[in-house]
């Protein structure tokens, strides 16, 4: 994804392109990293509203360039998806940090696979590693 430009991304996902939806996916893309939340996108984005910013990272997220987390929080989390060819979103781990409350992509981290019994078909798999992350474990 990191080759394409920004306008090519979203009309390659489907999203008719608006100022609002291009700005936010910009930020998105650009300036927040790993998983971040609604709450965490209006901190970046004070000047839209937040049924704005709500509405355009589910059009985002069904356009399959986001993926939700569930960390356990209660939180909806996002995080950017990585495509292969297929446009389907690498499915990697995050960790979710006991002490801080942040999570992680671990982006070098790939979901292994899981064996199913016969019949059964994957949708959609999490995998959330929930223990201290590097910064938190330094502080001892």
């Amino acid at each position: 994804m990191t080759h394409m430009n920004d306008e090519h991304i979203l009309r390659n996902a489907g999203i008719r392109i608006t100022a609002v939806r291009l700005m936010i996916w910009k930020q998105i893309r650009h300036s927040l990293t790993g998983v971040f939340s609604l709450s965490d996108l209006e901190e970046a984005m004070p000047t839209v509203d937040r049924s704005t910013l709500f509405r355009t990272l589910t059009l985002l997220s069904e356009g399959h360039l986001l993926h939700t987390v569930d960390d356990g929080s209660g939180s909806q989390k996002y995080c950017l998806c990585h495509h292969d060819d297929t446009r389907q979103c690498k499915g990697h781990v995050h960790l979710s940090c006991r002490i801080c409350h942040r999570t992680y992509c671990l982006t070098d981290t790939t979901i292994p696979p899981v064996p199913l019994p016969q019949g059964f078909q994957v949708e959609e798999t999490e995998y959330i590693v929930k223990g201290i992350c590097a910064r938190c474990a330094a502080k001892g």
